[in-house]
């Protein structure tokens, strides 16, 4: 009996434990800052690249713009800021992140700087399968306070929703046809455009805010699960 009892007391604190696991929520995105800067132009720099996959950078900033535009806000061009960085001696992503904030304030009259870093990039061949994939991370920061307005991170994926449903042969087979495929027509860059709308898009749970050309701008408050 004595025995019975030890073992239950680790037993019955394993199953409080992945209670109190299963219960935990994600903790609400503190927007004090963003609400009190407010921005309305952004500066997208570009991304810094982490992955084994040259395109990462050029294939992540060419899907910015259209979900912080539609999201209300005044995104500078792209190609018009990568001139000026040119002209300016200026063209590795690494060099122009540590640009200081006044300066880019003084040079676009941005009101904030979207740092966006690319953890993941490209097509993977994994012995029964193909993925391309595309993580990436990012930060708001104040041009004119330096203060951090708001940071997330998001990624997508080809195999979301993929099944194998012709065996394993025919799952050898499709995974090649897909890395060809997709390395082919540079598939990183159609993901990249889900990666970046679920970053970028306001709206979702602890996302962006709304911009002043939103209709939404100032009624979004904190986005609800």
């Amino acid at each position: 009996m004595m025995m019975k009892r030890i073992f239950a007391l680790p037993l019955l604190g394993l199953a409080a434990a992945l209670l109190l696991g299963g219960c935990a929520t994600r903790q609400p995105y503190d927007y004090s800052n963003f609400k009190e800067a407010r921005p309305a132009s952004i500066l997208v720099l570009p991304p810094l690249n982490n992955s084994p996959d040259i395109q990462a950078t050029f294939g992540m900033l060419s899907q910015t713009t259209q979900p912080l535009s539609e999201s209300g806000y005044y995104v500078f061009p792209v190609t018009l800021v990568e001139e000026t960085f040119k002209q300016n001696g200026l063209t590795s992503p690494s060099d122009i992140h540590e640009v200081p904030i006044k300066k880019l304030r003084e040079i676009f009259g941005a009101d904030a700087a979207l740092y966006i870093n690319v953890k993941d990039y490209g097509t993977k061949y994994l012995v029964i399968s193909s993925e391309t994939r595309v993580t990436a991370e990012a930060k708001l920061v104040d041009l004119r306070s330096g203060k951090t307005l708001w940071s997330g991170n998001a990624t997508a994926s080809s195999a979301e929703g993929n099944s194998n449903s012709g065996g394993l042969v025919g799952a050898l087979v499709g995974a090649m046809v897909r890395q060809i495929t997709d390395t082919v027509t540079d598939r990183g860059v159609q993901i990249a455009g889900v990666t970046s709308a679920r970053l970028l898009s306001a709206g979702y749970p602890n996302g962006i805010l709304y911009g002043p050309r939103s209709p939404k701008y100032l009624k979004d408050g904190v986005p609800a699960p």
